[in-house]
């Protein structure tokens, strides 16, 4: 079909009047390339090792030496490029060992592509594309999504799609169908989403006169499946999107599923199952591999709006079943959110509005994270451009370059498709007649705070507005030029009026974009002219493609291009965790930092002594001389300073109307807000014309690190705590007299203090001795972890006390207490204690080095780390042979520090910003940050390497490996 389509264009030898294409192929005009010079020899190349650790437990997990990689790519790109995109098995020949081999693997098949297929005037021409398109990789101007590095100029089959959307009829061929073909997408390192919408509901009745099972519980099967393939995939984990529109049926079902699972796994976790993400009994809990999502029409949404009722209607005939409060489920869709962040919302009537193929069928699915949304059975390979690569020395933005690498790109990623490979036949079938493309950015946050704009602000929304409405502008216009060198997509012709119609809506909301700065004006007004040339061009020859941008997550390609933030997303902090070349890590203030105060008019002292400020409290407030009226260019999605969930949705609104898909994005709310705020943020998604919104509540999920804050209820359960204690011990006293006599200490005691962090949870230990030293009283304060722990720590602490007080021996407690394993449980900030299976086993272990003897603590196994060298060294003197190896693991670090001999003094030298020696127990930015601001994060820890994750639009993407919870 594909072939017909290009033949076709060839035959009819049109010439669009575009800049750069005419008839019979191409014209590629030089960028970034000099005449003359092959991009690799323009560049310093060094041998790297690349080896990734567990960080949890120190084993290798990936070795492979010699490496060739750019002096300018940081340690992390090399490593996530080398383990995640490097083809061939590790120790053998055929292994990629240098980024020249990936690069050309994938641009010389995209070349060669082209000119079979005639995208190019000459050979010439083909050539100066694939230079170009080189230089851009390698200087990380851009980044194809990860299925291309995985499979492009493999043996494997060429896809080249991140995205898919499937479709489900109501039957059990077409439902076990759905199962084959996930499973096959995620085999090949992708994801997909679907809409059940047209299984008949557990309502209805089948053929046979029995009712129908209902969508949710095929979507047990579904999920178990996508929970298989995780466990066993290469690349990476399932992905998946389940939708089921508002008026089905099953919808108060759908809608309540994934939250009373959460009330399932705190069941379960209270009943001493391993119920952290990750643990052996979580597999038991239904519905986790999947995002689900309800479609919402404006028919539900004027409903709720008006407070009225809502049909729901059968999926045979379409007649109404049931009649619902519409106000009713929409609150019950914010409270389901509320609770464990599912499910999500997608804008039914919106998304269709901006369809360019109504003609073929309707829009009713979207990819897992939600940005990818086109007809079903299709798919969509991405790109994404680094903004920062375009940010001038002087604040401007490199226009000309702009649209000249939107221009290769787009050519590249419609080229793809005449080579590529698909899972299914009827996937393959619509992605080569409609050819959707999804081409989007990463980096906006630090293009914003560099250029010294608040992200929530109307000047960084106009900046971000005509960038979008630009990159989006001139991929239609190439797109247009295409099809008439190598002809419109096939399903063109019976959407043309439709597609038409499309192009006008962007360029009309280009057109109300009221520009902020001279930066904005310049975007915009080029933007401008490329939807004036793009419609009229398209006007004539059509389009080469369906669609052709969207936002997407940029977890692994983001950190390969070494972006500060991902996608359409703020930055995350403004300290990171940097890792050095031959080991060794460091914390850095971010490179926009100084560059966005330099922008906003500070001197080099003030820059210097506010970074300075930064490195030491990781915020700027009471940075010394930095206005507070500037302190709002620095806020950040996690820290003291964040951005508003409503600030989110507003930069999401700003772009939406100029990309033809949707964004992924999590809107976070703080673990305060109520189910009434999620409401609203849901409410003002739709009034502002978003296609897709997705909320997460910090903490909302069991699986995650505890809270952060601990408020009024906190200290109300301690006082109702205290006074039942009181009580207890009132009627202990009068009733129970043949127990044996309680020894309380004296008003004035002796006590000692002890702060402690297990596993990122952070607490204070207190005990307090009678005068001849015996331990009497002990007090757990868990810092900021939420009023249910800090009361279960304060019942705890009496009880133990108690118990001392009426003499159960001390040794006692830590014989039952040690080696309980429960979350938070891993590294402790504690010398003689360096890991813990929980908060327990650590406090009963401190409490034995502080207040027993040595003979007592030797039975138990409970030693100082002082203790543990002198067993070590008696031993290697015992044995001679074993010297060498303890000296080696007694002396090796955790990782190397800075300033150590691994660092070389250019590396020290590239950091603009202050730099100090990472914590020993962080392994991730994300980890960074909690220690700076003494507030948990709810990411989860990567399952390769152990860090903690960070998130990249909707899904979360690990610093350390570039293991991605998500498709793109």
């Amino acid at each position: 079909m594909a072939g017909d389509g290009i033949t076709a264009g060839r035959q009819r030898s049109r010439t669009n009047g575009g800049n750069g294409a005419a008839a019979g192929g191409l014209r590629v005009e030089r960028v970034w390339t000099t005449e003359g010079v092959h991009p690799y020899d323009e560049v310093e190349w060094e041998r790297r090792d690349v080896v990734m650790t567990n960080w949890r437990d120190g084993s290798i997990n990936f070795e492979q030496r010699g490496v060739e990689y750019p002096s300018f790519w940081s340690v992390n790109a090399a490593n996530i490029v080398t383990t995640k995109y490097f083809r061939g098995a590790v120790g053998t020949p055929d292994r990629e060992w240098s980024l020249k081999q990936l690069i050309d693997r994938v641009v010389q098949t995209y070349r060669k592509a082209g000119e079979d297929f005639g995208y190019f005037a000459t050979p010439g021409d083909a050539e100066l594309f694939d230079h170009e398109l080189t230089w851009m990789l390698l200087h990380q101007v851009f980044s194809f999504n990860s299925p291309v590095w995985f499979n492009v100029g493999t043996k494997s089959p060429q896809q080249v799609s991140a995205c898919f959307i499937l479709s489900v009829d109501d039957s059990m061929d077409s439902i076990l169908d759905w199962y084959k073909e996930e499973g096959l997408i995620f085999k090949g390192g992708s994801g997909s989403g679907v809409n059940l919408s047209r299984i008949r509901s557990s309502k209805e009745l089948l053929s046979s006169g029995g009712t129908a099972s209902g969508p949710v519980s095929f979507m047990r099967g579904a999920d178990a499946s996508a929970g298989t393939i995780k466990s066993g995939g290469a690349t990476r984990r399932a992905a998946k999107m389940v939708i089921l529109d508002v008026d089905h049926p099953d919808i108060e079902e759908f809608v309540t599923t994934k939250a009373r699972e959460e009330d399932k796994i705190r069941a379960l976790r209270d009943a001493g199952f391993d119920m952290d993400l990750g643990g052996a009994d979580i597999v038991s809990v239904q519905y986790q591999n999947a995002n689900n999502s309800v479609r919402v029409s404006d028919e539900f949404m004027r409903a709720v709006e008006e407070g009225t009722d809502f049909a729901l209607r059968g999926r045979l005939d379409g007649e109404v079943i049931e009649t619902i409060d519409a106000r009713k489920l929409f609150t019950g869709i914010a409270k389901a959110a509320w609770e464990c962040a599912d499910p999500g919302l997608q804008y039914d009537d919106t998304i269709n509005d901006w369809h360019t193929n109504p003609e073929t069928g309707r829009i009713t699915a979207s990819n897992p994270c939600s940005e990818y949304m086109s007809l079903d059975d299709s798919s969509c390979n991405l790109a994404s451009l680094n903004l920062m690569k375009f940010l001038k020395a002087d604040g401007g933005f490199e226009v000309e370059k702009f649209v000249k690498s939107v221009e290769f790109i787009i050519t590249a990623m419609d080229i793809s498709i005449c080579f590529a490979d698909f899972p299914t036949e009827k996937i393959g079938i619509t992605t080569r007649a409609y050819r959707q493309l999804g081409i989007g950015y990463a980096n906006l946050g630090a293009l914003l705070m560099a250029s010294g704009l608040p992200y929530d602000s109307e000047g960084g929304r106009s900046v971000a507005a005509a960038i979008t409405s630009l990159m989006t502008g001139t991929a239609y216009r190439r797109s247009a030029e295409l099809a008439g060198v190598v002809g419109a997509y096939d399903g063109y012709a019976r959407n043309a009026e439709g597609h038409q119609r499309v192009m006008r809506k962007h360029a009309a909301a280009n057109d109300e974009v009221r520009p902020l700065g001279a930066v904005a004006t310049e975007i915009l007004r080029e933007a401008t002219r490329q939807w004036q040339t793009g419609n009229k061009i398209g006007a004539k020859n059509g389009w080469r493609n369906a669609q052709a941008s969207v936002l997407a997550p940029t977890g692994t390609i983001g950190l390969m291009m070494d972006c500060d933030t991902t996608g359409i997303e703020p930055d995350l902090a403004l300290v990171k965790f940097k890792k050095l070349v031959g080991g060794g890590s460091m914390q850095i203030v971010n490179q926009t930092v100084p560059r966005a105060l330099r922008s906003i008019g500070y001197p080099e002292e003030q820059v210097e002594a506010i970074v300075e400020h930064i490195a030491e409290h990781g915020n700027v407030v009471d940075a010394p001389g930095l206005k507070p009226e500037h302190y709002a260019i620095f806020d950040c999605a996690m820290g003291d300073r964040v951005i508003a969930p409503i600030g989110h949705v507003r930069m999401m609104a700003a772009v939406q109307p100029f990309i033809s898909g949707a964004i992924s994005k999590t809107v976070n709310m703080p673990e305060t807000a109520t189910v009434e705020e999620i409401e609203d943020i849901h409410f003002q998604g739709w009034k502002l014309g978003l296609k897709a919104l997705a909320i997460y509540r910090d903490n909302c999920k069991v699986g995650q690190p505890l809270s952060a804050g601990k408020g009024n209820k906190a200290a109300a359960a301690e006082e109702k705590v205290a006074e039942e204690t009181k009580a207890v011990e009132k009627i202990i006293e009068k009733v129970i007299e043949y127990r044996p006599i309680r020894k309380r200490l004296p008003k004035k005691r002796p006590s000692e203090t002890v702060s402690f962090s297990v596993g990122g949870a952070e607490g204070y230990l207190t005990a307090s001795s009678y005068p001849d030293d015996g331990l009497g009283e002990v007090f757990l304060k868990m810092s900021k972890q939420g009023s249910t722990l800090a009361g279960v720590m304060d019942a705890f602490s009496v009880a133990i006390s108690i118990g001392l007080q009426y003499g159960v021996p001390l040794e006692t407690f830590v014989s039952k207490f040690t080696n309980m394993r429960f979350e938070p449980a891993g590294m402790t900030d504690d010398p003689d204690v360096r890991m813990a299976s929980s908060v327990m086993d650590y406090i009963f272990r401190r409490l034995a080095l502080d207040f027993l003897d040595y003979d007592t603590r030797a039975e138990l196994g409970i030693f100082t780390a002082k203790e543990r060298l002198a067993q070590a060294q008696a031993e290697a003197a015992a044995d001679a042979a074993a010297v060498d190896m303890t000296g080696m693991a007694a002396s090796a670090p955790v990782s190397a520090p800075a300033g150590s001999s691994s660092v070389t003094v250019a590396e020290v030298k590239a950091a603009a910003a202050p730099e100090k020696a990472a914590p020993a127990t962080v392994g991730s930015s994300t980890e960074l940050l909690e220690i700076k601001t003494g507030h948990a994060s709810d990411a989860p820890l990567c399952f390769t390497c152990g860090t903690k994750m960070r998130r990249a639009g909707s899904c979360y993407v690990c610093e350390g490996c570039g293991s991605t919870s998500g498709c793109s």
